[in-house]
């Protein structure tokens, strides 16, 4: 059933009427006049929070409000130019998102140190992975699934540009891994498929009208797939349910059916601490069904309450096990996994040597101390890709197939290797060699994507692969020393 977002907002606060008291509800019309502030979370895995936001305010004259529950997240008030068209957004430096979104993520009891194995169970378009691989420090490892296929590129593009590597993306049904991978992991991210009926339309969570059997039918979907992540999390561990829906229907109905279904296993916590006002969850759906009085310590967000879109949370510890027996994997109609070969120890190592002493950084350690391992992909056009995998995967989820693994390294050419985007927009900054300073009237025409001839470039460059950066020291990405120019090097889609 289609209709406009304005008609759809207006269904649904006919339905969201009765859950308010009068005063309530008014503001909560006042606050649908005005213009939801976009909102962007912090890349940590390239650039310290703190430092950033105050200088891309300075250079974008941004008026900021900060995100209460989550410290590398800002609400932008104010913006002269859309905050898309930064550079720091093209290459990864932060991620667009209402700021309701990054509630979920900051939930969980995260200990990088502790290398958790993750769960994101409905993962596209990876707004949240990216946040879970920030917050665990991309240490352990994610596995982001979805299952649509369709949905799976956007996934994709989405942790290359955060330059995340210990991520795994797979394409399954979500209700059944909880019976493929029972009690596997220390926390589930369940951020499940809804009506989307938050009262504020936008691109990525467009508004429409919704019939109460799709509302049914939603909500059975999200009680199977709470269902498999509870099982998937270990004893002890978390899973966080959330929705950006309002809809009782397919939040706290779901919830107190999970609680009904594993009496005395599943307790909500309270998450109170992480709002600076209360925004409890319902009592009741307003009507006849009553729901567990545990259900209250999850939160909604009314978008009058925080100046967000309406959103559902709650966070869940596992208290016991469910002794389930592991099903086989049954992966029949799953096309084959991105087939990769290892490199040898003395391979690795002497790509990594060659390229510490052209960058002036130990890539040694960094792959070391990160668990890494490299390994070649099949050749596309006489390259051979190198990637930086995670070497747990195997051990963890030996026989599971992935659409892909790891990030990026670089590419074995006819020139010579060539170190890729992702590992240089996450480390380029630390590099002390192998950088190009490029002049201020020179970065309009680098960051849309042209090359720039007739520069004073060195004769014999210890690596013709560059980080380009500017006078304030910010990393502007790759750049290739050809005879008569500076080659871009900039992935179009970040362009």
């Amino acid at each position: 059933m289609g209709g406009s977002p304005a008609g759809a907002v207006s269904q649904a606060l006919d339905r969201f009427k009765a859950l308010l008291s009068r005063e309530e509800y008014a503001q909560l019309l006042a606050e649908l006049e005005r213009p939801l502030p976009q909102a962007l979370r912090i890349n940590p895995l390239k650039i310290n929070p703190a430092e950033a936001i105050q200088a891309w305010a300075e250079r974008y004259h941004w008026t900021l409000k900060p995100v209460y529950y989550e410290p590398a997240g800002w609400q932008v008030e104010s913006s002269p130019g859309p905050i898309s068209q930064t550079i720091e957004h093209r290459l990864g430096f932060y991620y667009i998102q209402d700021a309701a979104s990054m509630l979920p993520a900051t939930l969980f009891d995260l200990d990088p140190a502790r290398q958790p194995l993750i769960l994101d169970m409905a993962a596209s378009p990876g707004g949240k992975t990216t946040h879970l691989a920030s917050r665990s420090g991309d240490q352990g490892l994610i596995i982001a699934n979805d299952a649509s296929l369709s949905r799976l590129p956007a996934l994709r593009i989405v942790l290359k540009n955060w330059s995340a590597y210990h991520t795994a993306i797979t394409h399954y049904p979500g209700e059944i891994l909880g019976d493929w991978l029972p009690e596997k992991f220390d926390c589930v991210l369940l951020d499940a498929p809804c009506s989307m009926q938050g009262l504020r339309s936008t691109e990525s969570h467009p508004m429409r009208s919704i019939t109460d059997n799709e509302k049914l039918g939603l909500a059975q979907r999200q009680g199977r797939l709470l269902q498999s992540a509870f099982k998937a999390v270990r004893p002890g561990g978390q899973v966080v349910y959330s929705t950006c829906t309002l809809t009782p229907e397919e939040d706290e109905a779901v919830l107190d059916a999970l609680l009904a279904h594993f009496p005395g296993l599943a307790e909500v916590e309270d998450i109170s601490r992480h709002f600076p006002q209360p925004v409890p969850a319902l009592t009741s759906d307003g009507g006849s069904r009553q729901f567990d009085p545990s259900v209250t310590r999850a939160a909604r967000l009314w978008p009058h309450r925080l100046g967000t879109s309406g959103f559902f949370a709650a966070l869940i510890r596992k208290q016991g096990s469910l002794d389930l027996p592991r099903a086989p994997f049954d992966q029949k109609a799953k096309p084959a996994s991105r087939t990769t070969t290892a490199l040898t120890s003395s391979q690795q190592a002497e790509l990594l040597s060659r390229l510490s002493q052209a960058y002036g950084f130990d890539f040694f350690q960094q792959v070391e101390q990160d668990g890494l391992v490299l390994a070649r992909g099949p050749a596309i056009h006489h390259t051979v890709p190198i990637y930086a995998q995670p070497s747990s995967f195997e051990t963890h989820f030996p026989g599971l197939r992935v659409q892909s693994l790891g990030l990026l390294f670089g590419e074995e050419t006819p020139d010579g290797f060539v170190l890729s985007h992702e590992w240089a927009t996450r480390f380029g900054q630390h590099f002390n060699a192998g950088r190009y300073l490029i002049a201020d009237d020179q970065i309009p025409a680098w960051i849309s994507g042209e090359d720039l001839p007739g520069l004073s470039l060195p004769a014999s460059p210890e690596t013709r692969i560059v980080i380009v950066t500017d006078a304030p020291g910010r990393n502007l990405g790759r750049g290739k020393i050809q005879r008569d120019r500076l080659r871009n090097l900039l992935p179009k889609n970040s362009l």
